[in-house]
């Protein structure tokens, strides 16, 4: 049986509380319990009030805290920790599970006992709210680096459905590319073996130019594309060009009146080859100009990429193209704007001057931002950002026409662990991890929300001062 004396004693020897006065300590005993756990026992449960501070003082607890990145172990305590409520704590529920990972003792002060222990112990009161302070540090670097990983996430399914339509273009038009390229030379071939006069030789080009001119633009309805190669063949048939040439001028916006202004010149046995040759010729061109676009793309998802993620962050703020970092946090959510059929527009004014912060973390606060408006607006929702001078401040909002914020949380939005989304798709942690962003950048962020318009505004500091001093 522990006594009063053996109890003061271990807590005594606790490395965090034992440096307090022994009256202090003894305060402490008189006030609390010993308790024994064992082995997966719960001190405290996710979502369930939190009425004791607890002192270990022997064995091993662990949090549990699934914040969209999976369950995972976020802290621990052992011999010579404290964890629950602590003075000054905002503490109310638990955000996680606290688990004994091994037979533990620990001594409880409940929540009522506090306010007379602030009054009356005040040294050991000092070294509880230093620990506070440490524990709110290592929760603060825990969330923010869980929410990383779920904007992660979500950007690494969008950049791979981003980045698997241009891929994909490029192997089925490199794959075309070599059968195109045969026939091209075959057709140079055919062509080089009949005998041309200069007049037909240069009317020869000209359909050949006109065909690399032209590039089909949008995208041809199948109806439209049907009726397109009809009309190509029967003008082959009616002029006995053979209708494998059709393959090659069906892609192609080469027109009737433009093959009439050839056949006028070229006709009988020549006709077939030399529309072989410029078909053939022009497709090729068009599926390395498809091959083209396609890299392009990849190149600019990368660079956005790049862009977004700020590979080369500073470790001081700088001056930051907020233009940019809007555009590369669009690209990354294009594919989810596009699954939802939504609108996306971006307006910034021009000259806009470059805004005071961290590059990297704006950016995740633009994403975070613009994905929660996504999430918000139903199909086929719209989404405006905007981004203006104002007052002598880079000023950035954020509008969807979705359903608006609840009255009954829109106040406590920035809250940690309040979300407005359905169970499992929200954590309650992305605007709070934007909140505190915003204030390491120096900025402030507000929210005004109604149906159909909610809107999120961001105000960061001029780079330039100089810059600011126009409204």
């Amino acid at each position: 049986m522990t006594t009063a004396t053996d109890l003061v004693d271990r807590l005594a020897a606790h490395r965090t509380i034992g440096p307090a006065p022994r009256q202090e300590l003894e305060w402490l005993a008189a006030h609390g319990q010993l308790h024994e756990l064992e082995p997966g026992g719960f001190i405290a449960e996710k979502d369930k009030p939190v009425n004791e501070m607890f002192i270990v003082l022997s064995g091993h607890v662990a949090i549990f805290i699934d914040r969209g990145a999976g369950l995972h172990k976020t802290m621990e305590w052992r011999a010579g920790d404290v964890t629950g409520v602590l003075p000054y704590s905002r503490l109310v529920k638990a955000p996680g599970n606290s688990i004994a990972q091994e037979k533990t003792t620990y001594f409880a002060v409940h929540r009522d006992h506090l306010p007379e222990m602030i009054r009356d112990c005040h040294q050991l009161t000092g070294q509880l709210v230093h620990a506070m302070l440490d524990r709110a540090r290592v929760f603060n670097v825990s969330a923010l680096h869980d929410e990383k990983m779920v904007s992660l996430g979500k950007l690494s399914a969008g950049l791979a459905h981003e980045l698997n339509n241009p891929a994909s273009a490029i192997e089925r038009s490199a794959a075309l590319l070599e059968s195109r390229l045969d026939e091209a030379m075959d057709a140079a071939r055919a062509v080089g073996a009949t005998p041309l006069s200069p007049e037909q030789q240069a009317a020869a080009d000209r359909i050949r130019g006109s065909c690399l001119a032209t590039r089909v633009q949008g995208v041809r309805s199948p109806l439209e594309q049907s009726e397109h190669e009809e009309a190509l063949a029967d003008w082959l048939d009616r002029h006995g060009v053979q209708s494998s040439t059709i393959d090659a001028l069906a892609d192609t916006a080469v027109t009737i009146d433009a093959l009439d202004a050839v056949a006028r010149t070229i006709d009988g046995p020549a006709l077939n080859p030399v529309l072989r040759w410029a078909a053939s010729g022009c497709s090729a061109h068009h599926i390395a100009s498809e091959i083209q676009e396609a890299a392009t793309r990849i190149a600019t998802l990368v660079a956005a990429i790049k862009g977004f993620t700020h590979m080369d962050q500073a470790s001081v703020a700088e001056p930051v193209d907020v233009e940019r970092g809007l555009n590369d946090s669009i690209t990354v959510l294009r594919a989810k704007a596009r699954g939802k059929s939504a609108t996306v527009t971006v307006n910034v004014e021009p000259g806009l001057p470059r805004a005071r912060g961290f590059a990297g973390e704006l950016n995740q606060i633009w994403s975070n931002l613009i994905d929660n408006a996504l999430d918000a607006i139903p199909n086929g929702g719209r989404v405006d950002v905007r981004a203006n001078l104002e007052r002598g401040q880079v000023v950035v909002r954020i509008i969807d026409n979705g359903p608006g914020i609840r009255e009954d949380v829109r106040g406590r939005i920035f809250e940690p662990l309040v979300t407005t989304k359905p169970v499992g798709l929200g954590t309650g942690l992305g605007l709070d991890i934007v909140r505190r962003l915003i204030s390491h950048n120096d900025g402030q962020i507000d929210v005004d929300s109604r149906p159909g318009h909610t809107e999120f505004r961001v105000a960061l500091v001029v780079a330039d001062s100089a810059a600011g001093v126009r409204a």
